[in-house]
């Protein structure tokens, strides 16, 4: 019952077709609300899209389906707009809060940010992912076939391994869900697998992140939940699961589980719940659940199955509330809604997305009245606050109340939310007499509700009144405090008399915002008035109150005054007023105050204001206050000359010229500039222009020196704005030669005009500042040199040091040299030399000797300087002027003193070469000079010397040395020198110098070298180094012929290096290399060589000389030159290796290797022979050599030799000493191809490691069939063995290998080769087995097909639509075979199966056969509406009237709707205005009108009823055809009623094309028209012509135009119409002047016409004169006014005597104009504080009286 009447519920849900807006039809007997929100198919998803991974759905912002080239987004937050991204991905899942989309692609996954429009981060995984899910916003889940892995997104680090996933979670089971504890320290991960008869089983496993240990549990589906258990403060942390086992009987249900998870066990048990069964209906035993969401706001679980049940449970106590099945399809999809408790779901599919929510209005009634669970009914109730218990709570309430239990009954009361806690329940509670040592029953139970939670209104008065009788308010206050009383204005009232603060808490709360002020004003907290009623929208009349308290509280006034001109939204009063106001009581401070606060905003149009406010200080004797408003600068709008003459009279020098702009008036300010701050004249001249800060400057200069230093400090300032060139002109006018100084010093540093640079070395020199002037002189970078040098040279200073300073920086030495010699100031020149610049003593030196200085001089100046004088330069200048030998003392003195300088060294060695002063020993001991300078030196004079210096280079003469050897014929000392250097690059020099002139001759030179090389300098030398060295100088330099016989002079004929294994192989090598006739002789003389390498070198392909090197084998192969017995054996490889490998002699191998008999020989020939082609001889070799280790190239070799025979000994000798299956294997192969059956069955069935499948493959492949079905029935391999017996022609064993197999791939082959051999019942057997699997069964239509047995085949399907696990490409698949072979089936298939079909696919078959009713029905049936028209409107035998209609209205493309239009005036005019009818709301009028008149006139008259019916809509095209129709039926009743009804058409074009019309009425509608547009002359013109009078004179007075109207008069008196003359008075009296109709009723003597119009506006006229007398008379005197005044001021008197006004009145009390001071005077004249002047008023609004003005008498503010 439950179930039908949830399903009549569901076929009453308005679908919606966006979404949230979620509106769902419910009854009182269902407690939950199910409604479709969108459908994803008509969002343009396809349907291949909507399944498991391809959509998916993560909250209810977005859904994400991924298509075969795009991602489409779905937006649930702005209308369910779809957005489609060319993005190409396997899967895509939307962040749950943010706009972060993950793409997975294969093993990549990236995630991108679509706000920002850049990626977020990528990752590739190394295991293809099964599942994935955001379990937060910033953490995404990734599942393997392994591990869960989490991916967070606040870092830049890859995925974090969290677990394995246990091993019944394994591979053949598909993750469905992955979820995360609120407290992230939890996880669940569930799947399904395949069970035993077709059952679905369901693992989960839980794993605690903080343990790291997993506990798996059989079940389904699972979630987490945090609920708050009664009588406990801290939430509960529950894990609600499903639990199925696979072991349990059929009849078993499944159970709920629920359970606390992670509490510390500190603070007690863990909450668990005994698991409950869960009622699964009778037809639903192998159903599964699919998804289990909690709804958090309610604390409800669903489970969603895969059958479409939805399951509701209580998680308090794991019972179950209602159940219902939903829909027919699976769901695949689901996710809560966290702000509603809501469940979305999404159907495979169909992509129907629905919405399940609580229906808490009838939970409860549906509990008690079909669960009949009354205490389930009661907590629910309680804790959810829902209705429906409200009579099991009295009735339990009388029980407890009965039998005394008050604490029973005040907890019942507390958890029943409204349903009792009324008034009369308190009275019981006050009714019941206290016990004996117990608090009274009423406190016991308002102790209950505040710990429950909140009291109401009357709990909280109640509560108050005997807590505040016994004087502990600070109960109250602690419970305002925890917001347990619903505050009210009683309550504050019963507050107010003890505690004003707690009274105002009270009302704030409560929002008595004028019992709220009234205790800021007790309070005297004026300040927070104005932001209260501002903040709450509390109007009132502040003008009164202001009034009230400037006589009584000055400073309250002045408050409340700031708070309302700083109100939000601008100022509340009158700014100038209340200004006014305070002045008159000569309150100046506060006045002062207020204005600051009104003011501050700084606005243009308070200019005036901010002149007083300053005028007042000023003037008031307050410049002070005055100066610091200046001083904040919050005020600029103000009148600023008149502000500085007063400023300027108050003394206040530095104001006064603030605002001052004129320069007359500065200057005269600054006359007093002595007065003023220095600082603020230095800041002053900032704000001048240059041309008034010179002019100012000037002025104060001239005023004498006591200006000199302020001055100073403006220059210093404002250099840069001012320029440095006025400003020197001003100083050096008024001869301020200091003030230049200072304000030159202080820029100078800092500044890169050279103008200033030289302005102060000048004004330094004139004031004796020679420190100054030097320190510039060498610092700066920026004067001029030459100005400075001329200035320097002409001003004859006593100190030369600055003129020293920039002729040494800029290179004047010369000219410095020449000044100081000429004007006898030598002691600077050995200042300059020796203290300045050293190095530049060669300069002064040479202009010295040019000048003729006397040498003595010179020399002193040498010795003085010492070493820090530049050697080279020095010496060149010497020698230029042949001045050298005057060095000498000074060179040597420089050695003496340790100088290591070359040049020095160099100078004196010169010296000592030209005067022959034992040269050679200087050039040998001496360490410091340069042999590049000396050597070229001694070369004229000496070569023997040059050799000397070259040498003494340590190389870096090298090229020198071998010059000047080989010119004057050196060769035994070059020789030697080589031999000694050891230098290759050396050696190469000299042994690769080629002349060419003498082309490929042989150089003398060289030959001579080499001879002395070889005779003299290596046979004498010892060093093995430098024979080395020179041995391979000859090798590199490519001698080969020379270094033959270079060795044998050293090895053959005795040295100490004959036995150097180094040159032994040298000779070799080298023989190798250039006379290979000598090796043989050299392998033999030679013993101590490298046999190994010189033997691979001999074999190479280099050299080949493999005789050569199998002799080295052969002779180091013996005892007598290798001892070791492994190294002999290596030899004899090697030696083996060389005629197999490289002389390719096997046949002179095979001797060797029997004449050596040693296995590893034996081996290296068999791999020769295996290379070469000879199998058989290589087995052979392998056998004796006893090695399988090249098995697998000897398998090779025997499979492409096919020398099975020979081959299996080889193989069963590998299997002695390896294990491996390729031997196995091969060797049943061999067996199997030598026929030997006998033994390969043996070898199988005994203990082996052959890989059986592959060698079974493999016979298979090659036909050997019964081989194949002896290893395939090894191994229980029961497909192949049924495609063995096929090829035997054994098919019943065939059939039952492939039932044994299961497999759909050898049912298949088994079918086909049935149907082949016309086994029709096997092969229909089988054929069941295939068509269960969708994908295999187009391929078997196909097979049946083409082999023309198609009765077969639909007898095959219609078998197969019986199946119990029939799928729909079977139903699909024989409606299309019913469709080419069975058409009279074709319909009672699609009607009774149409749930089951590929609608797609058997439309097209049907429309391919013209089968089109079915194809309407089935397009009907599957919401394909567009198609279905389409084939009604173009198929005449699949028209339909009623399933035209029904379909036409929902198709999605409009267009089709037109067509149909056309298709009904052409073919069904008749039935034209019903289809209209059907089409009202959903298409264009004026589009169907467009497509009528195409049609014909004859369309718009059929079409007539039509276009009567849509003429609500108002549609221009829709009222011109029906106004035409009109005219054309001269129905002008219905015209003008068309025309006052619907306004939406061209107006002027019917009224022209009617002002011609021969009925009159049409020409008065023509004329209505131009009336409606306002075209008045039009109208009055059409009505002239008809003589319609009165259409004249109504058209002219709407008109209300005077000229209209009086040319309308003077047509009615040319024509004479004296009656309509006096109507058009009449009627438009209000627009015609009297004047016009007084002249012209008395030209054309309509006196008595138009004497009714002068008396009517006479009497008007007198009317108003006699209303304006009495509103400009004066105002009666009110005798009683002072005395209600006085009254007034009297009650404000501490507010004790009444109530102060707050909210609005009609009237006010005016505030006064002026307050004598004491003495008799008065206050500050404001008398022009207004501009313009205003009348004095009260309050805003009243005159000036008192009273209210008139209406239209409003003053004009």
């Amino acid at each position: 019952s439950i179930r039908s009447s949830l399903k009549d519920c569901r076929d009453l849900i308005p679908r919606k077709s966006h979404f949230p807006s979620f509106q769902g039809y419910t009854t009182m007997s269902v407690p939950v609300i199910f409604n479709e929100a969108l459908n994803l198919q008509q969002l343009g998803v396809p349907e291949a899209s909507i399944k498991h991974g391809s959509t998916s759905m993560e909250s209810d912002k977005w859904i994400v389906c991924v298509e075969p080239n795009q991602v489409t987004l779905i937006d649930l937050q702005n209308g369910a707009q779809v957005t489609r991204r060319p993005i190409q991905a396997e899967a895509a899942i939307m962040n749950p809060v943010t706009n972060v989309l993950a793409l997975r692609s294969g093993t990549t996954v990236q995630i991108f940010n679509l706000d920002a429009k850049a990626k977020v981060k990528s990752h590739t995984v190394p295991e293809p992912l099964v599942f994935w899910k955001w379990t937060s916003v910033g953490n995404l889940a990734l599942v393997t076939g392994t591990a869960v892995y989490h991916w967070s997104l606040e870092d830049a680090n890859p995925p974090v391994k969290v677990f394995d996933r246990h091993q019944t979670l394994g591979p053949n089971t598909q993750i469905i869900n992955y979820k995360v504890s609120p407290d992230g320290k939890w996880c669940v991960l569930g799947g399904i697998s395949a069970g035993v008869g077709g059952t679905v089983n369901g693992n989960m496993q839980l794993y605690s992140i903080d343990k790291r240990v997993s506990q798996p549990l059989e079940g389904h589906a699972a979630s987490f939940a945090s609920i708050k258990i009664l009588g406990r403060d801290d939430p509960a942390q529950v894990l609600v699961f499903h639990e199925k086992k696979a072991a349990s009987q059929p009849n078993d249900p499944p159970k709920l589980f629920v359970m606390e998870i992670g509490r510390d066990p500190s603070k007690g048990a863990p909450f668990r719940l005994p698991p409950t069964a869960i009622p699964v209906p009778a037809d639903a035993g192998s159903d599964f659940p699919v998804s289990l969401c909690v709804d958090g706001k309610n604390d409800i679980a669903y489970i969603l199955s895969k059958m479409g049940y939805v399951y509701m449970f209580d998680i308090h106590s794991g019972k179950t509330m209602y159940r219902a099945k939903v829909t027919q399809d699976t769901v695949f999809v689901t996710c809560p809604q966290e702000s509603t408790g809501a469940i979305f779901g999404i159907t495979v599919r169909k992509g129907q997305v629905f919405r399940i929510q609580l229906n808490g209005q009838a939970l409860v009634p549906y509990i008690t009245s079909t669960l009949r669970d009354n205490d389930l009914a009661i907590k629910v109730a309680a804790r959810l606050g829902l209705p429906g218990a409200e009579n099991l709570y009295a009735a339990e309430f009388e029980r407890a109340i009965g039998s005394g239990n008050v604490a029973e009954a005040a907890k019942l009361v507390a958890s029943s939310g409204n349903a009792l806690r009324t008034p009369a329940t308190i009275a019981r509670f006050q009714q019941i007499p206290a016990q004996p040592g117990q608090p009274q029953p009423v406190f016991q139970y308002f102790s209950t509700l505040l710990e429950s939670g909140r009291l109401n209104e009357q709990e909280s008065i109640e509560l108050a009144k005997p807590v505040l009788q016994q004087g502990r308010p600070q109960l109250m206050e602690k419970w305002l405090k925890d917001d347990k009383l619903q505050c009210s204005e009683s309550l504050g009232d019963l507050i107010m008399p003890l505690d004003a603060a707690m009274a105002l808490s009270v009302y704030l709360r409560a929002e008595c915002h004028a019992k709220a002020i009234q205790c800021f004003v007790q309070r005297g907290e004026y300040d927070k008035i104005v932001p209260y009623a501002t903040s709450v929208g509390f109007k009132m009349d502040y003008s009164t109150m202001l009034s009230q308290l400037l006589a009584t509280n000055p400073q309250g006034a002045l408050d409340l005054a700031k708070g309302l001109v700083s109100a939000e939204g601008g100022p509340l009063i009158d700014i100038q007023a209340t200004a006014e106001a305070f002045l008159s009581s000569n309150r100046v401070q506060e006045t002062t105050a207020f204005l600051l606060e009104a003011l501050k905003d700084n606005k243009a149009e308070h200019a005036y204001l901010q002149t007083k406010l300053l005028e007042i200080n000023l003037i008031g004797g307050a410049p002070q206050v005055a100066d610091a408003i200046m001083q904040q600068g919050i005020l600029t709008h103000y009148d600023r000359p008149h502000i500085g003459k007063l400023c300027e009279r108050a003394g206040m020098w530095q104001r006064a010229a603030e605002h001052y702009t004129e320069i007359n008036d500065i200057k005269r300010v600054f006359k007093n500039s002595h007065q003023m701050n220095p600082e603020f004249v230095v800041s002053y001249f900032g704000k001048l222009n240059r041309e008034q800060s010179i002019m100012l400057l000037k002025d104060m200069m001239g005023r004498g020196p006591q200006n000199m230093q302020v001055c100073v400090e403006v220059a210093k300032k404002y250099h840069d704005e001012l320029g440095s060139e006025q400003l020197v002109e001003v100083f050096e006018q008024n001869k301020a030669n200091e003030g230049l100084y200072y304000y030159l010093g202080a820029v100078v540093n800092f500044s890169e005009d050279a103008f200033v640079h030289f302005k102060y070395i000048q004004a330094s020199c004139m004031l004796g500042q020679f420190k100054e002037a030097e320190r510039v002189c060498r610092d700066s970078n920026i004067y001029v040199p030459e100005e400075v040098k001329a200035y320097l040279k002409g001003a004859k200073l006593a100190d030369p040091r600055p003129l020293i300073h920039v002729c040494d920086r800029f290179d004047f030495v010369d000219e410095l040299t020449e000044y100081l010699y000429l004007n006898s100031l030598l002691q600077y020149v050995e200042v300059y030399v020796t203290k300045v610049s050293p190095t530049k003593t060669p300069q002064v030196v040479g202009k010295l000797f040019d000048l003729g200085a006397n040498e003595d001089f010179i020399k002193r100046i040498l010795m003085a300087v010492g070493t820090a004088c530049p050697v080279d330069e020095l010496v060149e200048i010497a020698e230029t002027r042949n001045r050298l030998r005057l060095l000498q003392p000074w060179l040597e003195a420089g050695v003496a003193t340790g100088s290591t300088e070359a040049g020095t060294h160099n100078a004196l060695g010169k010296i000592y070469i030209t005067l022959n002063r034992d040269p050679k020993a200087f050039l040998l001991n001496n360490m410091f000079y340069d042999p590049k300078v000396l050597g070229p030196y001694c070369e004229s004079l000496d070569p023997q010397l040059a050799f000397i210096a070259y040498k003494k280079g340590a190389g870096e003469c090298d090229e020198q040395l071998i010059l000047v050897s080989l010119t004057h014929g050196l060769y035994r000392d070059l020789a030697k020198y080589l031999v000694e250097r050891q230098d290759l690059e050396l050696w190469a020099k000299v042994l690769n110098k080629e002349t060419e002139s003498q082309g490929d001759e042989e150089d003398p030179q060289q030959r001579q070298l080499i001879d002395q090389i070889v005779e003299w300098a290596l046979p004498e030398s010892t060093n093995a180094d430098e024979v080395s060295c020179t041995v391979k100088a000859f090798m590199a330099a490519d001698l080969p012929g020379e270094l033959i016989v270079l060795l044998e002079r050293i090895i053959l004929q005795g040295s100490d290096f004959s036995d150097n294994k180094n040159l032994q192989n040298l000779l070799i090598l080298t023989a190798i290399r250039a006379d290979a006739t000598r090796v043989a002789g050299y392998i033999d003389q030679l013993d101590n060589f490298d046999a190994k390498d010189i033997a691979l070198i001999c074999v190479s392909e280099t050299h080949m000389l493999y005789e050569e090197g199998y002799g080295i084998y052969v002779k180091f192969s013996k005892p007598e030159y290798t001892q070791d017995k492994d190294d002999q054996i290596e030899m004899q490889v090697l030696a083996i290796g060389v005629l197999v490998d490289y002389m390719k002699d096997l046949d002179r191998a095979k001797t060797y290797a029997t004449q050596c008999d040693e296995k590893p020989v034996w081996s290296k020939l068999g791999q020769a022979q295996l290379e070469e082609k000879f199998p058989a001889d290589a087995i052979e070799s392998f056998i004796a050599a006893e090695d399988p280790s090249e098995y697998m190239k000897v398998i090779d070799a025997a499979n492409e030799g096919e020398i099975w025979v020979e081959f299996i000994p080889f193989l069963k000798m590998a299997r002695k000493t390896l294990q491996e299956n390729l031997i196995d294997t091969e060797l049943i192969y061999a067996y199997a191809k030598t026929g030997n059956i006998t033994e390969l069955e043996v070898f199988v069935s005994g203990p082996n490691v052959a890989n059986i499948q592959t060698i079974g493959d493999r016979c298979f492949s090659e036909g050997l069939y019964q081989a194949a079905k002896i290893l395939f029935t090894n191994i229980n391999n029961n497909s192949k063995l049924a495609l063995c017996h096929i090829h035997l022609e054994e098919y019943r064993e065939a059939v039952a290998a492939a039932t044994k197999a299961n497999n759909v791939s050898t049912w298949k082959h088994v079918c086909f080769a049935c149907l082949r051999a016309e086994e029709f019942r096997l092969a229909a057997t089988c054929g069941l087995e295939v068509i269960k699997y969708p994908d295999h069964v187009d391929e078997v239509v196909g097979y049946y097909s083409d082999l023309g047995y198609f009765t077969q085949v639909v007898s095959l399907f219609e078998q197969g639509i019986g199946l119990e696990d029939a799928h729909i490409g079977i139903f699909t698949e024989l409606g299309v075979l019913y469709t080419k072979h069975v058409p009279d089936k074709v319909m009672e298939h699609c009607k009774v199966f149409f749930t089951k079909l590929n609608v797609s696919k058997v439309v097209r078959a049907c429309e391919r056969a013209r089968l089109f009713p079915p194809a309407v029905y089935l397009y009907m049936q599957n919401k394909e509406h567009d198609s279905a028209v389409k084939i009604m409107i173009e198929r005449a035998p699949a028209w339909d009237n009623d399933l035209f209609l029904d379909s036409i209205v929902k198709v999605r493309n409009a267009e089709i709707m037109y067509k149909a239009v056309g298709h009904y005036l052409n073919l069904q005019p008749m039935l034209f205005t019903r289809l209209m009818e059907v089409l009202e709301d959903n298409i264009d009028h004026s589009r169907v009108v467009s497509q009528l008149r195409r049609t014909g006139d004859w369309a718009l008259q059929l079409a007539h009823p039509y276009l009567k019916s849509v003429q609500k809509y108002d549609l221009s095209p829709v009222n011109e055809a029906l106004n035409e129709l009109f005219v054309d039926d001269e129905d002008y009743e219905a015209l003008r009623k068309s025309i006052d009804g619907f306004k939406n058409f061209n107006m002027i074009a019917l009224a022209s094309k009617l002002s011609t019309h021969e009925l009159l009425e049409f020409r008065r509608i023509s004329a209505y028209v131009y009336r409606c547009h306002k075209k008045w002359s039009q109208s009055i013109e059409l009505s002239k012509n008809d003589r319609m009078w009165k259409d004249c004179i109504d058209t002219a007075n709407e008109s209300a135009d005077p000229e209209i109207i009086e040319g309308l008069l003077r047509f009615f008196c040319e024509t004479s119409e004296k009656e309509c003359f006096c109507a058009a008075l009449y009627t438009c009296y209000a627009h015609i002047s009297p004047d016009v109709a007084l002249e012209l009723g008395w030209i054309n003597g309509y006196h008595h016409f138009v004497m009714p119009f002068l008396i009517n506006t006479f009497r008007h006229t007198n009317q108003r004169l006699k209303n304006l007398e009495e509103l400009t008379a004066p105002p009666k005197e009110d005798d009683g006014a002072p005395d209600s005044i006085a009254q007034t001021y009297g009650n404000l008197a501490g507010f004790g005597g009444g109530m102060l006004m707050l909210e609005n009145g009609a009237g006010g009390i005016p505030m006064p104009t002026q307050v004598p001071m004491a003495g008799g005077g008065t206050g500050i004249d404001m008398s022009s504080f207004g501009v313009p002047q205003q009348p004095q008023m009260g309050a805003p609004g009243m005159m000036p009286n008192g009273s209210m003005p008139q209406q239209g008498m409003m003053p004009q503010m």
